[in-house]
This record gives C-alpha cells, sequence and structure tokens, in this order.
C-alpha cells in the first residue's frame, strides 16, 4: 500500500540536491523563487491540475444542485447572518448554530474586506481559494528537490469533496495547522515560533489546529512553539474580548450537543433502528440532523469518555516517545486528529479537509509511517461527499444505501485511525529489536 518512490539518484555531473532535513522555511524569505527550484515542468503540471479541479468546484458551487442541493447555503445564509453581529460589534447572541471558538469570527469577518467589490459569498469563496493556494505552495516547496507527493495528494484530493470545501471555512483552519507544521520542521527558532503562533491562532479558529504541536521534539522547539502558540491564543482571545461581546458564548450550547448522523454513534444507532432494536428519529438540532430517542445521551456520554481516553493515551504517547525524526511532528498531529474525529459526537463532512491536509503534510516527509493512512482516507473522502450531499436523504432517512454509504466510511475512519495509532506508538516508543 506504500506509493512508490519515484525519486532518482542524480547523474555524477548534476549538483547535489538539497539536504532532505533542510525545509524550505530555514531560509531568510519564503518567494515564489523557491517554488522554481522544484522544477517548471512538475511545478506547471500542478499549478494546471490545481486551476481545473478549482474550476471544477466552482462550477458545482454555482450550480449547487448536487443531491439535497444547498450545500452553499451555509456561506449565503448563515455565515452572512452572522457577519451582521460581527459588524455590530457582538458574537451571535444566542445562537444555537454558533459553535465555534471566537477566532472562528475573524474568518467570517475576513469578507468585509472585499466587500466593496464583491459580494459576500463571492469574497467568501475568494479567500479560501487563497488560503488553498497557500497550503498547495507550501506543500509543494516542503522539499526543494521534487514535487512532493503531499502536493499532489492535496490538489487531487480536496475536489473527493466536491463544492463543500468551498462552502466552509475548513480551508482556512487547515491551512494554518498546515503551514504550522511545514515551519515547525524548520531548525531556525524564529519558524519554530511562527509556527506555534500560527497553531495557537488556528485553535481560537478551529480548535483542532492547536494539535500540531503534539508531536513537537522535546526541549527548546517544544519551549519556543508551545510559548509562542499560548501568547498568540491569549493576546487575539484577549482583542476580541475587548472589541466583541460575548466571544465566549460558544461555550454554552457545548454541552448539549446529541449525536450526529454522520458520526459513529450515529451510524450504531442507524443499524439499530433498520434492525428494529431502537426506535428513534432524526432532527434537525444546532443546524444538522441528529438522533434523538432513548439511549442518545448515553451514547454522547460514552462517546465523550472514548475522547478522553484518546486524549490520554496521546499524552501517554508523549511522555514514552523515545525516537523522534523529522516526520514525528507530522504523523502526531495526523495520529492525534483522527482519534478525536472518530470518538467525535459530530463528523462533518467538511471534517475530511482537515485529515486530507494534514495527510498530505505527512507525505512531504519520506520518513513519514502514515502513508497506509493517507490511502485510507481517499476512499473515506469520496464517500463523504456521497453521504453529503449526494445521498444526504437517504443517510438520514436510513436507507440501506445510506446505511451503507455512512458504514463504510466510518469504518475507513476508524481503521485509518487505530493503523494511525499503531503506527506511530511503533515508529516511536516500541523498541527497535536488535
Amino acid at each position: 500500500m506504500t506509493p512508490p518512490d519515484h525519486h532518482r539518484q542524480p547523474q555524477a555531473s548534476a549538483p547535489s540536491p538539497p539536504s532532505l532535513t533542510r525545509s524550505p522555511f530555514e531560509s531568510d524569505s519564503f518567494t515564489s523563487a523557491t517554488f522554481v527550484t522544484v522544477g517548471r515542468g512538475p511545478a506547471l503540471a500542478l499549478t494546471v491540475v490545481w486551476l481545473v479541479t478549482r474550476v471544477g468546484m466552482l462550477a458545482l458551487l454555482a450550480s449547487d444542485s448536487l443531491g439535497i442541493g444547498g450545500v452553499g447555503n451555509e456561506v449565503r445564509l448563515l455565515y452572512r447572518h452572522w457577519y451582521g453581529f460581527f459588524a455590530d460589534g457582538t458574537f451571535p447572541p444566542a445562537d444555537p448554530t454558533w459553535q465555534y471558538p471566537p477566532g472562528a469570527g475573524l474568518v467570517v469577518m475576513a469578507p468585509g474586506l472585499l466587500m466593496p467589490w464583491l459580494g459576500y459569498t463571492q469574497a467568501f469563496v475568494v479567500l479560501t481559494l487563497l488560503a488553498d493556494a497557500a497550503v498547495t505552495l507550501g506543500l509543494a516547496v516542503a522539499d526543494r528537490s521534487r514535487l512532493t507527493h503531499g502536493a499532489w495528494y492535496w490538489v487531487c484530493g480536496l475536489p473527493l469533496l466536491l463544492h463543500l470545501p468551498l462552502a466552509r471555512y475548513d480551508v482556512q483552519a487547515t491551512a494554518l495547522a498546515v503551514l504550522s507544521l511545514l515551519l515547525l520542521k524548520g531548525r531556525a527558532p524564529a519558524a519554530h515560533r511562527l509556527g506555534g503562533a500560527l497553531a495557537g491562532l488556528g485553535a481560537l479558529v478551529k480548535v483542532w489546529p492547536a494539535l500540531a504541536l503534539i508531536g513537537t521534539p522535546r526541549g527548546r522547539t517544544t519551549r519556543e512553539a508551545w510559548t509562542a502558540a499560548a501568547v498568540t491564543a491569549a493576546t487575539l482571545l484577549a482583542v476580541l474580548a475587548l472589541f466583541f461581546s460575548s466571544s465566549l458564548g460558544f461555550l454554552r450550547g457545548q454541552g448539549a450537543r446529541g449525536i450526529q448522523v454522520e458520526s459513529l454513534g450515529g451510524t450504531a444507532l442507524a443499524l439499530g433502528r433498520a434492525a428494529g432494536l431502537w426506535p428513534g428519529t432524526a432532527e434537525v438540532r444546532y443546524g444538522a440532523y441528529e438522533y434523538v430517542g432513548p439511549y442518545v445521551s448515553t451514547l454522547g456520554h460514552l462517546f465523550l469518555l472514548l475522547t478522553v481516553a484518546a486524549v490520554l493515551w496521546l499524552v501517554l504517547w508523549r511522555l514514552r516517545a523515545t525516537r523522534w525524526s523529522e516526520a514525528t511532528p507530522l504523523d502526531a498531529a495526523l495520529a492525534a486528529v483522527l482519534l478525536l474525529t472518530v470518538t467525535s459526537r459530530v463528523i462533518s463532512p467538511q471534517y475530511l479537509v482537515w485529515l486530507l491536509g494534514l495527510a498530505a503534510v505527512c507525505l512531504t516527509s519520506r520518513r513519514t509511517v502514515m502513508r497506509p493512512v493517507a490511502l485510507l482516507l481517499l476512499p473515506a473522502a469520496a464517500l463523504s461527499s456521497l453521504a453529503y450531499p449526494v445521498l444526504y436523504a437517504e443517510v438520514v432517512t436510513g436507507t440501506p444505501l445510506g446505511l451503507a454509504v455512512m458504514a463504510a466510511r466510518n469504518g475507513l475512519l476508524l481503521a485509518a485511525a487505530a493503523v494511525a495509532a499503531h503506527r506511530l506508538w511503533r515508529a516511536t516508543v516500541t523498541p527497535v529489536q536488535e
């Protein structure tokens, strides 16, 4: 299952390639000149594929009629509605659909910078594409001797989610995590601090980007990155609290969340309902379909305990790990986000944006142990787009086809999480056999 290594040894007369242990982010500046070093042919091919696929995603968003349709309503209606509150200096008050950390308000407000020339939706999509391009460029120059598997993985993998990534702000959050990890690959303390700052900013935007720091090497790198993350997050939180009211209002709605139909728990309930063992139904709550009925609350608490167990396992791994490579921070970030994803009560399709981005970062290193995980995530992404929006009505009503799609998607995610945890532990904790 490991992708073949296409790297050719240089001819004797050719100049030596750049060191594989040195990141492009260690240089004094990160410019387009760095991109040229990967070769004009591969760079042009990647650019053409990016343009073609993104035009296709834009076309799907423009029609927005695939499956149940209305994928873009999140931006057109909900985000635009929230933007009005931010313009008045407040976070959405008493709005059960506002489930995001305060830094998410910056993403919702950002289209206002372009609104003198574009409508809100158009401005949001433009900024999303810019974040997508930043991820692509960062991955492409992660190893200046070649275009990495990671760059191609991201460019070709994201369209598997159809037009959904353009209508959610997860690409922006993923960009913060991806660039943070790429900076942490460098040796310069300034790169570590900037990487930590981006992770801290990402934590206030979507929480999970904080996990980009879980695998930083012990010692100076960890101190630099974690301190920068904490200072950035605290400073931004203070600024938002100073200029906007109700900045922490999102916390009130978190405990009331139930089991969403796309989660592993939702799949278990759907199978129970299909077998006649569970009499519950699916209803719209907090802007998404959740199951209501007996045992839902108990199952929700069980998944919370599983999330706690996943966190404790990650802490144990951090304490027990003895071997670090340049790929360890990347691999650890993907494993951590996968573990917290499969134990979540909510596994929305856009979660796959995060996982594809982190898998792409792992593939920028030849020493990664996450190649099988990356392969598992590609069909999981394709099945996610089938589940929403193509077959969402089937998923909600629990038809055999809807059940099969969700069981396959969640089975792949569960397998990916198990493989990621096993391979991370074996690579960093298990003693090497003599």
